[in-house]
């Protein structure tokens, strides 16, 4: 059955549907809703509601939650997530499973509190210190950002380590119908390595980042780094759409490829042949969908609500085979179907 939800407000369903005990968090425009449902409803299943005295205090309480091998959650907005970014580092350092959602709001610094996609350099590049990786996961409707988050905790449970979703302000303040589907459980490991109490039958298990000796560190960097390339290995997802004849490719990730889809529906009426890469999975990118394109294809665009921060991975996958444009929008403002529209025109007319 399809119920009406608030993105934030699916949030929360969705974290409690995967299984979350705990979530530790602080109010912040334009993700509040988040915890304010599951202020209410979380203790209603047995978990725990905690609002920290900051951003990063909650990240720290996330770190101790999972390591008891809990499901644990947390979320923020842009300038948030910046203060998580350490314990974040700890988190990935530790070979943790958690989840982390960012309702992205228009920066640098406390910018505004409208849409924005300025994080994707953090959320992809890893915004705290070390060579470390997060899966990133970028919904563009309620629903799949649902089915994401259940997903979501699925994975930081295989690979031990945090998983991102990356929202907007528009998804988590947008009312759509959602499903909550009955979910393939993927097998998981068993967590012997969580710190649950002894009981006087094994070693004490020590969760840690911290490595005196450098030949220890490097060997937990080089594991670490095998780990991440088995994630880009079997975790890329991606949407294709209309490849097959396509003369000009669009690619946007989020509330972005919902306008470009628009966009690219319009533009075939018209006879102007568009096709569409969108990342689902923002890291591990899905590189191979722009490694395939035909030759004929001469032209990507790149739309965000950025300056253009996804259009190196775009030039990465593409190998200087297309010719690759950006049009974007900044500061909480929202490109339109027509100025992409406009912007494929340009780009076709040379």
């Amino acid at each position: 059955m399809k119920v009406l939800m608030k993105g934030n407000e699916a949030v929360g369903a969705a974290a409690i549907a995967a299984g979350c005990k705990y979530f530790f968090g602080y109010p912040i425009t334009p993700q509040s809703e988040v915890p304010e449902y599951l202020a209410r409803e979380l203790p209603k299943v047995g978990g725990c509601f905690l609002q920290a005295e900051s951003e990063v205090a909650a990240i720290n309480m996330v770190y101790g939650a999972a390591g008891t091998g809990e499901r644990v959650m947390t979320s923020s907005s842009s300038p948030g997530i910046s203060l998580k970014q350490e314990g974040i580092s700890y988190i990935a350092g530790a070979e943790l499973p958690c989840v982390i959602v960012n309702m992205m709001r228009g920066g640098p610094g406390l910018g505004s509190i409208q849409p924005s996609q300025t994080d994707y350099f953090q959320s992809t590049r890893g915004g705290g210190n070390g060579d470390y990786r997060t899966i990133t996961l970028a919904p563009a409707s309620i629903q799949e950002m649902v089915d994401l988050i259940i997903e979501g905790f699925d994975l930081a449970d295989i690979y031990r380590n945090p998983v991102l979703i990356c929202g907007d302000g528009m998804l988590g303040q947008m009312m759509e119908p959602v499903e909550f589907h009955d979910h393939s459980k993927r097998e998981l490991p068993e967590k012997l390595w969580a710190a649950t109490g002894t009981k006087g039958k094994r070693k004490p298990n020590i969760i840690n980042s911290l490595y005196l000796s450098p030949d220890e560190l490097e060997a937990h960097n080089k594991h670490l780094i095998e780990k991440y390339k088995t994630i880009a290995e079997n975790e890329v997802r991606v949407e294709e759409i209309h490849l097959d004849d396509a003369d000009i490719v669009l690619s946007a990730y989020g509330t972005t490829s919902r306008i470009c889809k628009s966009a690219m529906e319009a533009l075939r009426k018209e006879g102007i042949k568009v096709g569409m890469i969108r990342p689902i999975s923002i890291w591990p990118y899905p590189y191979h969908s722009f490694e395939q394109l035909p030759e004929r294809i001469k032209d990507v665009l790149v739309v965000e609500m950025n300056q253009g921060q996804m259009v190196d991975d775009v030039k990465i996958g593409v190998a200087g085979k297309q010719n690759v444009h950006f049009y974007g929008r900044q500061g909480g403002m929202i490109p339109s179907t027509e100025e992409v529209i406009e912007k494929v025109k340009e780009i076709m007319e040379g």
